[in-house]
């Protein structure tokens, strides 16, 4: 298992043109040699897209519950114990609503699919905002390890399934009122009665449905098909949050790979261990940015 304490944080600041150039024509030409592509994506590649949770975003979506609870971001205020169901999918829908149903307010997305849509790919991502789908990406080269926003499932659960939520949500964000949706639009679990749920990773109640595991599958099928390939793992936005589903496994099948590249895109976190140092490229900046005015347009000029 590689450690934190072993890894090489990157010397090329975004801002420094001279080496960061250097470090992108490298990353074209990978990307370039490339026979496939794995993109390993968390949080800070949708809040490089605009998806932030906190600040005027939040304030415009979310102004009454601040106001009356004074929450100070969107993620935190999700746990709050709100007293009645009616209140909690009032909050819940709007939040929903607003990162899994309308788009991203950036292109970052767009810009990455161009970038590899003519690679054979796969997507592995923490993210629940399908924000892949929305920009183009294959569905049957993606995995959403963590759930989906769009999804609910038992609360209990009695069952492993998940049921799409967006006609629901969409009522429940037209039709509430002083915080609060219709008791009628309250969702409760077919088959045994019980409230809904958030279909998101948070404890052992997390519902894998037969779509997660055939996933699951196609990924590990993936790589099973690209172990000794010149197969370049491309890492945007993974913090130290969860490091086990994507960071450290990037690093271990580059490290069992001479032909495999790990190319580590991120503000602030763009770090690797000694161990693939020289098969690594780690950029320190904003993801939206080095991808477009950089990474996209070298590749385009073949370089």
């Amino acid at each position: 298992m590689y450690l934190k304490t072993a890894t090489t944080k990157s010397t090329n600041s975004y801002w420094d043109s001279r080496k960061t150039g250097h470090s992108l024509k490298q990353a074209a030409a990978m990307m370039k040699r490339a026979d496939a592509v794995v993109i390993g994506a968390g949080a800070g590649l949708s809040a490089s897209a605009g998806f932030t949770y906190s600040g005027k975003r939040f304030h415009d979506n979310f102004a009454d519950f601040i106001e009356a609870y004074g929450f100070e971001d969107m993620y935190s205020a999700g746990f709050y114990p709100f007293a009645t169901l009616e209140e909690y999918w009032a909050y819940w829908s709007r939040y929903i609503y607003i990162n899994r149903y309308q788009n991203a307010p950036k292109s970052v997305y767009g810009d990455l699919y161009n970038l590899v849509r003519d690679k054979d790919y796969f997507v592995l991502t923490t993210n629940v905002d399908h924000c892949f789908q929305k920009a183009r990406f294959d569905k049957q080269r993606l995995f959403y390890t963590q759930g989906d926003y769009g999804l609910w499932q038992c609360s209990k659960p009695c069952h492993d399934k998940t049921y799409d939520n967006e006609a629901t949500v969409k009522r429940m964000v037209a039709e509430q009122k002083n915080m609060r949706i219709p008791s009628e639009l309250i969702p409760h679990c077919p088959v045994c009665g019980a409230p809904m749920a958030m279909n998101l990773r948070a404890d052992h109640t997390f519902v894998e449905d037969d779509g997660w595991h055939m996933a699951a599958e196609r990924y590990q099928d993936f790589i099973r098909r690209h172990k000794n390939s010149k197969i370049l793992y491309l890492e945007l936005g993974v913090g130290s949050n969860t490091p086990a589903i994507i960071k450290y496994p990037f690093w271990q099948m580059t490290a069992e790979n001479p032909n495999a590249t790990y190319i580590c895109i991120n503000y602030e976190e763009a770090i690797c261990p000694q161990e693939i140092k020289k098969q690594a490229i780690c950029i320190d900046g904003d993801i939206g940015t080095v991808l477009k005015q950089y990474f996209i347009c070298v590749v385009q000029k073949n370089v």
